[in-house]
């Protein structure tokens, strides 16, 4: 068992600390509910700026926050650090590595995780980026290629070290290139000046017309020039088919020598083996939910986030991944249990918005779209105080401000862990 003293109160048993979850526990902590929270890690981490770790800019630290010291001093809410191995909903019951739990009322809030469509070299060779421990990987990845880089002789197998594919142009491939694109402009000649920074290629590969397919065309376009004014490889229309560890194969027939592959071209609900039936999956792996987030078939157990499925009159293919769906449906299931009531949950779309480089983003808010060094300022706002822990505010704030001042984040260092030698 994961001994959880016994409490007057009606159990909420909820999984996954993500943008949700944690929401939701914060909304119910201080009510008459006794709250267990499930999750891997035990911390929650600001996924948005996972790309800035991996590309050296922001410390790791700075960007996650302690689950427990979240609900210090309040006794009803329970943290257990351990991964969910299924769910038996006829006996009310949640199965983990640490035991058995009993619940009144479920949450599943277990997001996403990259997908690879089913292609397993792709899984087991490229890069994700849906972790801190992802990012950080990626960060010793690029370190130690350039290191490697210096030794090199050979042209063509020291382009397999400096030059970096990313497949995806949505946000975070968008994202992800500008920064690459930034450190090869910025870093590279004052850190590797042995190395030819004219050398380094970043290729950005979209399998669709345009990027950032989930925003404005005019958003897409300003996004395309400005990274292609930063030299990106810009190729639309492309699939990359096939990746051996040394070199990238299009659908074209066209092979790339590269080393690394970042891979974010989509995302899968990180669904619980063995959780409900199959009929309950929709597409995209979620769980098929009613208007109140109840998964349809279910009683008391409830999906929020990436990992529900939610088709309305405005969203007929469900509403889209993103932390402003996970936080909004968390604020309505919240109000929901309070109140003992089942308002139907209705998405606001506040805008979206994606980062280029210095000086450079791309808004889409409902009433006007624009983009420049304002787009990149409210983008930087935006992010910053959507922080959980007024210091990691404050130290991402000085991060931001030093990187500006210095064209240098400072952080690059490859962290290995050592392992005893065997005797």
């Amino acid at each position: 068992m994961l001994n959880i003293p016994d409490s007057p109160y009606e159990r909420i048993v909820i999984i996954g600390a993500g943008f949700a979850g944690i929401n939701l526990a914060k909304k119910l902590a201080k009510k008459k509910f006794q709250l267990v929270l499930i999750d891997k890690n035990n911390y929650h981490q600001f996924q948005p700026l996972f790309y800035q770790v991996a590309m050296a800019g922001l410390e790791p630290s700075s960007i996650i926050f302690p689950l427990r010291k979240l609900f210090q001093n309040n006794n009803q809410v329970h943290i257990r650090i351990t991964e969910v191995d299924a769910i038996d909903t006829q006996n009310k019951q949640v199965s983990t590595e640490l035991g058995e739990i009993y619940y009144d009322k479920l949450v599943i809030a277990t997001g996403a995780k990259t997908n690879f469509f089913g292609n397993k070299s792709f899984e087991s060779l490229t890069f994700g980026m849906k972790s801190l421990s992802e990012s950080l990987i990626l960060r010793n990845a690029i370190l130690s290629d350039l290191e490697l880089a210096l030794t090199e002789p050979e042209y063509e197998e020291r382009q397999g070290y400096i030059d970096i594919v990313i497949v995806g142009g949505g946000p975070t491939g968008v994202e992800l290139a500008g920064a690459l694109a930034e450190m090869k402009k910025y870093i590279l000649p004052k850190d590797y000046p042995e190395l030819n920074e004219k050398e380094v290629d970043i290729y950005l590969f979209q399998g669709g017309p345009r990027l950032l397919m989930g925003m404005s065309e005019n958003s897409s376009e300003r996004a395309k020039e400005g990274l292609e004014k930063l030299k990106v490889k810009v190729n639309l229309d492309t699939r990359v088919t096939e990746f051996d560890g040394k070199f990238v194969t299009t659908h074209e027939g066209k092979r790339i020598r590269a080393h690394k592959v970042i891979w974010a071209a989509g995302i899968t609900g990180n669904t619980i083996e063995g959780t409900l039936s199959a009929d309950k999956l929709m597409r995209g792996s979620r769980y098929n939910v009613n208007q109140t987030n109840e998964i349809i078939g279910t009683e008391n157990v409830y999906a929020l986030g990436d990992i529900a499925y939610m088709e309305t009159e405005e969203y007929p293919s469900a509403h889209p991944q993103v932390a402003q769906v996970a936080i909004q449906q968390a604020n309505n299931l919240a109000q929901n249990l309070i109140k003992n009531q089942e308002r139907p949950f209705k998405y606001k779309d506040k805008g979206s918005m994606a980062t280029i480089g210095r000086n450079k983003a791309v808004v889409d808010l409902p009433s006007m779209k624009f983009s420049g060094r304002f787009a990149w300022l409210l983008w930087l706002v935006v992010h910053m105080m959507s922080l959980i822990g007024f210091k990691n505010k404050i130290i991402v704030m000085l991060n931001w401000m030093w990187n500006y001042i210095t064209y240098d984040q400072s952080l690059r260092v490859i962290i290995k862990s050592d392992k005893p030698k065997e005797t």
